[in-house]
């Protein structure tokens, strides 16, 4: 090897230190998501939900609060999406455009879009099962926990922006005299007050590290994205210090041949 081509491979070797800086997270696809769940319909209801991504593998965290805590005498079943295909965001009452007081599920569409995933307790994850009130979540207060295989279709609209949590079910009681008459939007047999929106929230992208102490009284800590801002800034920093090195080296190098020649 003569001693250009041997200088040549130094900056070489460098910009490959820089390449192998990069936080392997990002390579792997690794990502995570939060909402923060407020209410609709006048619930008075709220909820945080956290959602980790390793490839199609989802991880999601979910704690609510204040929500109808029976139906037909038993815990209110209370079924809950990640919808997707529209604006990304919670629908305002001027979606109540049949002026009954309640803003169904149908009406709050336009704003959060169709299912994409269902957040069921067990089983299946598709719309398919998202009136299902055996796997919907139960009572005023839960914590819902599932790692699932999440459907390309979710995982866009969560990388888009425009993935939305809502939470299902209200209490009769609290409805208008015309609402309380009136059929499930979705499933017929049902009233109005079971399948119209509780709780919804945007999803954005998680930049924090870790939430601090996790949600009251779960002793969970949530664990968010590798590879967020914060991660590439320290993979560059490395890959910097890699670069100067290397760069060190070279002058070095060139220093020694030099005085050779």
């Amino acid at each position: 090897m003569n001693k250009k081509s041997a200088f040549l491979m130094v900056p070489a070797l460098a910009a490959g230190a820089l390449m192998l800086s990069v936080s392997p997270a990002s390579a792997a696809g690794d990502a995570s998501y939060q909402a923060t769940l407020g209410p609709i319909n006048g619930t008075g209801a709220s909820g945080t939900v956290m959602i980790s991504l390793n490839g199609s593998q989802a991880t999601v965290t979910e704690d609510v609060t204040g929500l109808a805590a029976t139906f037909g005498g038993k815990p209110y079943p209370h079924v809950q999406h990640i919808h997707i295909g529209a604006k990304g965001m919670c629908p305002t009452t001027a979606a109540d455009t049949n002026k009954d007081g309640v803003i169904s599920t149908t009406e709050g569409a336009p704003a959060y879009g169709a299912i994409g995933t269902t957040l069921s307790t067990s089983g299946d994850t598709s719309p398919a099962a998202g009136t299902d009130l055996a796997v919907a979540g139960m009572g005023p207060t839960y914590h819902y926990e599932r790692t699932f295989t999440m459907n390309a279709k979710t995982i866009a609209a969560l990388q888009a922006g425009t993935a939305v949590v809502v939470v299902h079910g209200l209490d009769p009681a609290t409805l208008s005299a015309t609402a309380q008459k009136e059929k499930s939007d979705l499933v017929p047999s049902l009233p109005l007050a079971a399948t119209s929106p509780a709780l919804c929230g945007p999803v954005v992208a998680s930049q924090m590290a870790e939430m601090p102490g996790g949600a009251p009284g779960t002793g969970i800590t949530h664990t968010a994205a590798t590879g967020t801002a914060n991660g590439s800034e320290a993979g560059l920093i490395a890959g910097g210090g890699a670069l100067l090195l290397a760069a060190g080296g070279a002058l070095a190098w060139r220093r020694r041949l030099a005085a050779k020649d």
